[in-house]
């Protein structure tokens, strides 16, 4: 259910996208009730949903390479490595930083979590003002859980699940430890994108977790009843 305070305008065809309108009925056929304070502030999660999932489409058709931090690299261009991710040089537009990872993507190699937070930046950066964009994520760092609080991520046990929403497939008897599970996007219709795995269904996704188990494995890859959003309310300021 949709609640507004001054009530909910139907968003016409004309104005928002197939997908955006899949997410709005969704939304609206909820049991869960998602309170909004202006139908703009909605209309901004429905965009940023979408980007995401754009984003999403476009680093799997991208030429970056999956692999653990002791062998990933970024352009040296725009990023520096440190002891906890990826920093962003003095000097270099937030903005522009992220644009690189999708012009220049073969230059890049990381796992699953860096590509959730490159994700959510990009989807970001396409449904705010840029000049909002480099002030709130000036001092930029990406890498797994290390990133800008400002994107708002934060994980729920799992009600609904909408396009732009980010589940890990978790994998219990993993032969390695960068496959212990699989940070995916959900693009809606069942399909999922998972760095290093491609776009898949969930059924796909735990089949290619399976086979990257220890070899005697018992206990299957699952998906966990969580899944992360954005704090789409405080990032509609900057729209």
């Amino acid at each position: 259910m949709i609640q507004i305070p001054y009530g909910v305008m139907k968003p016409s065809s004309k104005t928002i996208s197939p997908l955006q309108q899949s997410i709005y009925q969704s939304l609206k056929e909820s049991h869960v009730t998602y309170h909004y304070f202006t139908q703009r502030e909605m209309l901004f999660e429905l965009q940023l949903r979408e980007n995401i999932v754009k984003a999403a489409f476009q680093l799997n058709e991208s030429k970056v390479n999956f692999s653990g931090f002791e062998n990933s690299t970024f352009n040296k261009e725009y990023w520096e490595k440190t002891e906890v991710g990826y920093q962003l040089k003095k000097g270099k537009k937030p903005s522009d930083g992220i644009r690189d990872v999708f012009i220049n993507s073969d230059q890049y190699i990381f796992e699953c979590v860096t590509s959730i937070v490159i994700i959510y930046y990009k989807a970001v950066l396409e449904s705010i003002q840029e000049h909002y964009f480099n002030y709130l994520f000036s001092q930029m760092i990406v890498w797994a859980h290390n990133y800008d609080k400002d994107l708002g991520m934060y994980s729920i046990k799992k009600v609904d699940l909408f396009p732009g929403d980010v589940v890990y497939f978790y994998n219990p008897d993993y032969e390695k430890p960068i496959w212990m599970g699989e940070n995916c996007v959900y693009l809606g219709n069942d399909l999922f994108y998972g760095h290093g795995i491609g776009v898949g269904t969930a059924a796909e996704m735990i089949e290619a977790l399976n086979s990257l188990r220890k070899s005697e494995a018992t206990e299957s890859a699952y998906l966990l009843p969580q899944v992360t959003r954005l704090d789409f309310r405080y990032l509609s300021r900057f729209e």
